[in-house]
């Protein structure tokens, strides 16, 4: 059987062939470097005469004119992918040039050396008892001056109105996942991620002393925590689960009931706290079950020794957006740790992106990456660096 190429030739020798593909490389690497040395002459021109890196009409000029008459639909793609790749590069080159120039964007954080907690007035929602409560002594110590709210935006009013200076608000948890709605208020509200604390959670069953398995018919809690305990639940068929704002408002519930056929799920904590027994304990699905608590500040500041940051953007709706955006985090060294996405009301399937990355504002790689990003999204706000 004689195979052939893509061009019809008969197949060759693969050494020879791949000798000519070295070949070609070749050219390809030293037509390459010509190219980025006249966008480095690009660079220059714009830096003197303060003209925007990104000129979207030229690329998508030069990408028709490229794709012009062919035929190949395999190669028209190949030929777009290979030449907006090309261009990127480009860019990122240039936002180098730009942030080496002292070109960049005030992130509008302030650097210091530690944070002055004393004194501090911090809010959680919730009540007495609540993982947010245990998430706030955990990072300002037992003796914190807190006091809680209702609603997770009540919190974040308090920081507004500067009855608070910090507020604690649970943002993701190992098991279910990112709590949206707090995504929301952290793009919502002026205000900034200064820190992070993992509380390790472990649901148990809670009732009156009257109360056992075979009594209770429904059980409260946070969406959350029913959800970290879905197994648990379709094992008792007879339970209904109802959802509350926080796991120790169920707890309160179910002692102002006094009802042996409620019960909550929430931490043992709340036993104590509200004279409920732990019918059953470590009920939650998974045993190694963590919620991940951020620190929000009304002050943009960050420590010096910060290593994570948090932006949200939003992107076109056009083919490519997203990855293009994505690169700018390879090609200066950051590891993205984490990337969601919320709708954007009003806007059907738009969405805004929620990435984290580990770095620092003052580190030179983040700077490119965020003069990029800046002049290649939309609404770009830095969320923290903690």
């Amino acid at each position: 059987m004689i195979l052939h190429g893509f061009k019809g030739k008969k197949m060759e020798d693969l050494t020879k062939i791949r000798e000519d593909i070295d070949a070609v490389d070749s050219q390809l690497l030293e037509l390459f470097k010509q190219r980025l040395g006249l966008a480095c002459d690009v660079a220059d021109y714009k830096i003197v005469h303060h003209r925007p890196v990104l000129d979207k009409g030229r690329e998508e000029s030069k990408i028709a004119h490229l794709t012009d008459g062919v035929k190949d639909e395999f190669l028209e793609l190949g030929i777009r992918e290979f030449f907006t790749l090309i261009m990127s590069i480009s860019r990122k080159k240039q936002y180098q040039m730009l942030a080496e120039s002292g070109v960049r964007e005030d992130s509008g954080f302030t650097c210091v050396n530690s944070f002055n907690l004393t004194n501090a007035k911090v809010v959680y929602q919730g009540v007495e008892g609540a993982y947010s409560q245990a998430a706030t002594n955990d990072f300002f110590g037992k003796d914190v001056d807190s006091f809680h709210v209702a609603t997770w935006r009540e919190a974040m009013d308090a920081l507004k109105e500067k009855k608070a200076d910090f507020a604690v608000l649970p943002i993701e948890n190992s098991t279910a996942g990112t709590v949206s709605q707090n995504l929301d208020l952290l793009n919502e509200y002026d205000c900034a991620i200064i820190g992070e604390e993992i509380v390790k959670v472990g649901h148990a069953l809670l009732g009156i002393p009257d109360a056992s398995i075979d009594t209770i018919k429904t059980v409260y809690s946070h969406p959350q925590a029913l959800m970290q305990c879905a197994d648990y639940l379709r094992q008792h068929e007879q339970i209904t689960a109802v959802g509350t704002t926080n796991t120790a408002i169920a707890a309160k519930k179910v002692k102002e009931d006094n009802d042996s056929t409620e019960a909550a799920i929430a931490g043992s904590i709340n036993a104590e706290l509200y004279g409920l027994k732990v019918i059953e304990s470590a009920i939650q699905d998974v045993k190694d079950n963590e919620t991940r608590f951020i620190v929000v500040s009304a002050k943009k500041i960050f420590r010096r020794d910060a290593k994570n940051i948090s932006i949200c953007f939003t992107l076109p709706n056009e083919e490519g957006s997203l990855y293009q955006i994505l690169t700018h985090f390879a090609f200066n060294g950051l590891n993205m740790s984490r990337i969601e996405s919320r709708p954007l009301k009003g806007r059907p399937w738009e969405y805004r992106f929620f990435v984290d990355f580990e770095g620092n504002l003052l580190d030179e790689g983040v700077t490119n990456a965020l003069l990029g990003l800046q002049c290649e999204t939309t609404d770009l706000k830095i969320l923290g660096n903690y």
